[in-house]
């Protein structure tokens, strides 16, 4: 099986409100460049390097017209920081400290640079050297082919959704997560709520405590909190027929995934790998199939496109 993910709508990205982002001379290569931002997925600056751009299956850089490839300066990245920011780095503080701001349309902001530490704990970050605008797309019905297989009538699998870095995986569970909460009226297929925590503020896209991007009527986001964390809250507050997760990893997100469904809710959660046999190697994953706790196992790849799907597979390891 392998099938590209289709679509029924692409939110459009708006290009000035991603070229107001930038300092002056990098937003007039852009807009020189006329772009297409449905296409785009990162624009990197990093300092004394060209302008790079990463594209859906290729990647470039900017230049002047004639003139040699564009080389990032220390004012471009000071410049676009504080339009980042709104001028006032110290009200994002805590988010620089975690390595990204999001702004308006859900876009993140990603920064690195030298970490600043107090008795091994990161207290801020100085010395900006790269910052890498990350473009969300929100592609509405790209789970239409996927929802058959962990939804039917009053069930929903645990399912964990596998891919590679930018294979889709994020933009897949986005989809599942407004289809689960909206439910389909011609399928009498009735909306569940769903309890959503993003730490890393990629599926619901939050700027200013406000989802940026349609989860569906029925799901509640835990906005920047640790999803160990985030998963008890969710149970013990929010009362969730679903809790969805993005990228599980650390020792403490696999316990909780444990918790959530001994609880009897239902847990749809991401993963980077390109296998099962990649996923069954994470030191905590293997338990976790071992005992075949996950229903569906849903394999991406970028190939040609990000969101190729490679396999759907139930719990014993078995084609779908």
């Amino acid at each position: 099986m392998s099938t590209y993910i289709k679509c029924k709508e692409v939110r459009h990205i708006e290009a000035q409100q991603i070229e107001n982002l930038f300092a002056g001379n990098i937003r007039n290569l852009l807009m020189d460049a006329k772009l297409d931002y449905d296409k785009l997925y990162e624009i990197r600056l990093r300092v004394g390097r060209p302008l790079f751009l990463t594209y859906d299956g290729g990647e470039c850089f900017l230049r002047k017209p004639g003139q040699e490839q564009y080389l990032v300066t220390t004012e471009d990245l000071k410049e676009t920081l504080e339009y980042v920011t709104g001028y006032s780095l110290y009200a994002y503080e805590d988010e620089i400290r975690q390595g990204f701001i999001s702004v308006q349309g859900g876009h993140r902001v990603g920064v690195t640079g030298k970490v600043v530490l107090d008795r091994g704990r990161i207290m801020g970050m100085k010395y900006i050297s790269c910052i890498n605008v990350r473009l969300a797309h929100e592609v509405v019905g790209c789970a239409d082919q996927v929802m058959p297989y962990i939804r039917k009538k009053d069930w929903v699998a645990h399912t964990l959704i596998v891919s590679p870095p930018r294979g889709g995986k994020t933009t897949l569970l986005r989809d599942i997560i407004r289809q689960l909460s909206n439910g389909e009226e011609k399928k009498k297929m009735p909306g569940v709520t769903v309890g959503v925590v993003d730490e890393r503020s990629e599926l619901a896209g939050s700027y200013q405590g406000v989802p940026q991007n349609d989860l569906g009527m029925r799901t509640d986001v835990l906005d920047g909190c640790p999803k160990a964390e985030g998963m008890e809250m969710l149970i013990r507050s929010m009362s969730p027929a679903v809790v969805a997760v993005d990228e599980l990893g650390r020792k403490e997100d696999f316990k909780a995934v444990e918790s959530v469904i001994h609880s009897g809710c239902k847990v749809i959660a991401t993963a980077h790998g390109n296998s099962i046999e990649d996923v069954i190697h994470q030191p905590y994953f293997e338990r976790l199939v071992r005992r075949r706790v996950f229903e569906r196992y849903i394999f991406l790849d970028k190939g040609e496109h990000a969101g190729t799907i490679l396999g759907i597979y139930d719990r014993n390891g078995r084609p779908c």
